[in-house]
């Protein structure tokens, strides 16, 4: 039963981990590009969301309709100054240009809220501690159910507007060949400003729960990539319903392996990453097999 309880916890946390992925997962996808300032960018939310609920008394909940615009207007701004020049350069620019943005970010929110830790959770009730009692040994944590609905709906939506909507479908085609589709008219430019600006939305929504679940600070940004990234590797890099099963397989790894030592819940975690990276360089990417199984009789 231990076993059990460890096992669906680490599935709530994989929706944590799917959700601050998704992001990284749906930029590298369309633009091919490892957004090294992901996680920075979404503790800068979570900051902007603290800021409102504390000074302005504004719930987190209803912050982000002020917050997930603002990080669009940012993603849209980051591509047209940032991201697009440096992908010009080759494929080492963009992360040298990310990384760089990730110590402005890191160093500009500590010159402004200091090194102390703050957290969400005061603002938004019960709900950062309370649970439901399936039996005597499980509970499942209501904060914890609502993070991995919220990483479900956001990823399937995408993938529903990547595919059934006519932007999507030129998102889709930009990132295949953003010259080509020139020749039809669409503007690749325009595209991938839209697409960065929905990753940048994606990561605002992460920031929320990341704010809500635990502490932050200004440089807590680091292991929050981290995690991301190993997600997004273990499910196949670019792959959306893939993100969703990496970060479930990183959450059970990290909560079963915290279960025989302490130690156990990062060694875990990241033996996952090294096996699923290994399998990956030894048998090839099954993310493409991964799609097909969950959209091949859909479509």
């Amino acid at each position: 039963m231990i076993l059990v309880n460890q096992a669906i916890q680490g599935i709530l946390l994989g929706g944590y981990y799917a959700l601050i992925a998704c992001g990284l997962s749906f930029m590298f996808s369309v633009m091919r590009i490892i957004n090294l300032a992901h996680g920075s960018l979404a503790i800068l939310s979570a900051f902007a969301l603290y800021v409102l609920a504390d000074r302005f008394d504004v719930s987190p909940f209803l912050g982000l309709i002020v917050v997930v615009p603002a990080m669009a207007l940012i993603g849209w701004a980051l591509q047209r100054t940032v991201l697009e020049r440096s992908a010009r350069g080759g494929l080492l620019v963009p992360v040298l240009s990310t990384f760089g943005l990730s110590i402005i970010i890191d160093n500009l929110l500590f010159q402004q809220f200091g090194a102390d830790t703050r957290s969400l959770a005061p603002y938004i009730g019960d709900l950062s501690f309370d649970s439901w009692a399936i039996t005597d040994e499980i509970a499942i944590g209501k904060l914890a159910a609502l993070t991995l609905a919220t990483a479900i709906v956001l990823l399937g939506g995408i993938q529903i507007f990547l595919k059934r909507t006519q932007l999507g479908r030129m998102i889709r085609a930009t990132a295949e060949d953003a010259d080509t589709v020139g020749l039809v008219g669409v503007n690749a430019r325009r595209v991938n400003a839209i697409a960065a600006a929905i990753a940048m939305a994606t990561v605002a929504i992460s920031g929320a729960f990341l704010a809500m679940r635990a502490t932050f600070d200004p440089y807590a940004g680091a292991l929050q990539l981290i995690f991301a990234f190993e997600a997004s590797v273990i499910g196949g890099a670019g792959s959306l319903w893939g993100t969703l099963l990496g970060g479930v397989v990183l959450g059970v790894a990290q909560s079963l392996g915290a279960s025989v030592s302490p130690q156990g819940f990062f060694i875990g975690g990241h033996l996952a990453f090294l096996v699923a990276l290994f399998a990956r360089l030894f048998f090839g990417d099954f993310g493409p097999r991964l799609r097909r199984a969950f959209l091949g009789r859909a479509a």
